[in-house]
Parts: structure tokens; sequence; C-alpha cells
């Protein structure tokens, strides 16, 4: 291992550790404190983003239940960079969030198209005249329903374009770029996914109400469930890569799901976004890694020193992926590498790195040597890749069962119920 990327993985340990997450909540807390601030949440909301729809319909509850002084402040859409094939993100949305609402028991309009830009910029008015209220957070939800379902939505001559460009504007200067967010304290909060973090955070505080329930308003649920049983025949199949800490946060979950219902895990590696010519520019990336450290901590993957193997060595993994599975470990294989590379500091472009991730997969290096850095596997990563875009999808770790699919490690019980399903 080089000296680089030994520092590079040890810094990368201390930034996405809990000690210093620790650190920076005490800093924050004691500024609050000496201010004599109530606990200020920003929330950021765009009117035809499904997930801020969602976080609207939620927020109201949240004030309920902690002593919180929550902010609105309405944005534009993400720019290109931070969303890419916008079209299929656009698509993927309604139908993840229709899923999400009827999990979470929320509101989401079925069978009606995307917003036009008309319509749109009525709801933009309207609710750049509803953050002039009290409590806005009710009346935007109510605007958003009336948008997405194709009702009426009142005409109200408010300048939207100003409201937007604070917005933005602050969600810039704290460092972030999606919307259906949520900022508290210096860290972010995306969506339903997130809201437990922050509500865990606020009850670590103190801000609980009285009698307010201490469970989450939306709690990720967990899979597979313990009274799983083996189905008759199938495999899920499971779209990743070498370089996403959500791919590797989600390996082990993704095989016990398969394992439960007596089902084969289908690996299928694509690129990293970044090397399919999709941008992942510094805020985006370092949202990725602090977000992904957190998940990790959830879910009980080890995680934090990490020696990005972006470019070189994703490709010399790949070589050897095709040969693991010829070996029947190719599960193992892929996790002795993303283990190594998200929470040991393994170099993979090294040759000693790569023996060491071919060793903890319990392969033979000896066999192996020769492979690496081979160039077979890229018609067969090229497949995967046209593969998930047959299926709506272009990032990962996206799964599919049968016609089922889905993307994001916090979407396997969409997978789990579609196995389920099958069996009636």
């Amino acid at each position: 291992m080089s000296l680089r990327t030994l520092l590079v993985s040890r810094a990368a340990e201390l930034i996405t550790g809990v000690k210093r997450l620790q650190a920076r909540r005490t800093r924050e807390e004691r500024r609050r404190r000496v201010a004599g601030e109530p606990h200020h949440v920003d929330y950021f909301h765009q009117v035809d983003d499904p997930y801020s729809w969602l976080l609207a319909q939620a927020l109201p509850l949240l004030t309920l239940r902690y002593e919180i002084d929550l902010r609105c402040h309405l944005v534009s859409a993400p720019q290109d960079w931070a969303a890419p094939e916008r079209a299929m993100l656009e698509a993927w949305s309604r139908i993840d969030a229709q899923r999400l609402a009827q999990k979470a028991g929320l509101v989401f309009a079925e069978g009606v198209g995307w917003p036009d830009a008309l319509r749109v910029a009525m709801a933009e008015a309207a609710s750049a005249a509803c953050l002039k209220e009290a409590q806005p957070v009710q009346g935007l939800a109510r605007i958003c329903e009336e948008l997405w379902s194709g009702a009426s939505i009142p005409d109200v001559r408010d300048d939207a374009v100003v409201a937007k460009r604070e917005g933005d504007s602050l969600r810039r200067k704290r460092g972030h770029y999606l919307s259906g967010m949520l900022h508290y304290g210096g860290e972010w909060y995306w969506g339903l996914d997130r809201l437990h973090f922050l509500e865990e955070r606020l009850a670590g505080l103190g801000a609980r109400r009285d009698r307010a329930p201490g469970v989450a308003i939306y709690a990720q649920p967990l899979s597979p469930r313990a009274d799983a049983g083996p189905v008759a025949g199938g495999a899920i199949h499971f779209y990743l890569s070498f370089r996403s800490p959500y791919t590797y946060i989600a390996a082990e979950r993704a095989k016990a799901l398969a394992d439960a219902y007596g089902l084969e895990l289908k690996l299928r590696f694509v690129l990293p976004m970044v090397m399919r010519g999709l941008p992942v520019p510094p805020a985006k990336r370092t949202y990725i890694t602090l977000d992904a450290a957190r998940e990790a901590r959830r879910v009980g993957v080890p995680f934090g020193r990490v020696a990005d193997p972006l470019g070189r060595p994703v490709e010399r993994g790949y070589s050897l992926l095709p040969w693991a599975i010829e070996q029947g470990r190719g599960f193992e294989y892929c996790l002795a590498f993303m283990r190594g590379v998200w929470s040991q500091g393994i170099d993979a472009g090294s040759d000693s790195g790569m023996r060491r991730i071919v060793d903890a997969a319990g392969l033979s290096w000896q066999a192996a040597r020769p492979l690496v850095g081979g160039y077979g596997w890229r018609a067969q990563a090229e497949a995967n890749r046209v593969e998930l875009t047959s299926l709506g999808l272009w990032g990962v770790p996206s799964f599919r069962f049968n016609a089922v699919s889905a993307w994001g490690q916090d979407r396997l019980w969409v997978i789990e119920e579609a196995i389920r399903a099958s069996r009636t």
C-alpha cells in the first residue's frame, strides 16, 4: 500500500467516524444553547418532487412530537449534474414514491402524468404565498396533492422566483443540491428514509414533547422477515458496483434475503457511474460518503477506512469476478473486495491488496494472479448495464425479482414483498 493510500484511508476513517460526529454535534448544541436558540430545522421543498410531497405530509407530525422551529424553503429542481438521467429519475421516483407512500400510510396520486410546466408554476406561486403563513408545511402538502392529483390549484400571484432564489441560495450555502431535504445542526436528512435519524438526534437532545410516542414516524423495514421460508425457484438479480458504498452496505442483506427464501443471488456488476460518464461532483460525493457511513452504522456494517477503487482498481477487481463466480465464490469475492476498499483501506490497485482480497474470499492467489487486469469482463458489464437500463434504472445497488425491480439499499423490502407475493 502506498503512503498516499494509507493517509487518505485514515483521513476518511476520521471524517466518517462516530467520534468526529459526536464532537461536531456537541459543538453545535453548545452554540445553540449559548445563543438561546430553539431547535431550528430547515426543510427544502420542491413542489413537483414526489419525495418532497411525502415528507411534507409527515412533517406536521414531527412538529407535534418535537419542540422544533421548522422553517420551510421553496427550492428549484436539482441541476443536471445532481440528477443524471433526469427522465428516468422522474419516472422512477413516481413508482418508488407510490410504494413508499403505501408502506408509510401516506398519500400519493396514481394514474396522473407528470405535472406540466404551467401547473408547476401555479403550485410554486401558491407555495411561495404559503411560506408566509405561521404553519406553512400543511399548506405545502395540500398544494402538492392538488398538483399531483390534477385538482384545481389556487390562482395566487406570489413571487415564486424570489422564494426559490432564496431557498436555492441557502441550500447551496449549507452544501446540498437535492430537494425533500431536512437540515439540522450541520447534518442533512433526506426524505422519509432518513427522518428517523433526525428523530433520534432530537430525542437525544431532550426535544421530544411529553407523551410523544417513542417510535419513529417512519422506520426502515427490516429484511428478511423472521418468518421467511423457501419459495419455488427464481433468483434475485443484484446490480452492483465495486465503487458504490451503498452496494457494499446492501450486500450481506441481499445475500441473507436470497438465502432466507432459498433463491439464487445473481451478481450483475456494472461500471461505476463516473466511469460511465455520469458526474458525481464533490458536494454529492461528500454527502454520499457521510450518509453511507450513517447507514452502515445502522445496519452494523464496518465502514470508513476507504481506499477509493475508482478507475483501474475497479477494473482489476472485475477482472477476477467472472472467475470467482465460476469457482462458486462470487459473492464471497464481491464482499471481500468491497469490505477491503470501504472499511479496511486495502489498495485494490496493488497486487498485495488484491492478494489480501482474494485470500479473504477463500480463493487461490496463485490461480488468480494471471487473470488480474484482463478485459474479458467488459462485455458482461455492458450487458448488465443494458439490462439495468431496460428496467428504467441506472444506479446501484438495484435488485430484480421476476418482474419487480427496485433501486437502493433501503428498498430490499420491495423485493421481499414481491418474493412473498409469488407464493400466492
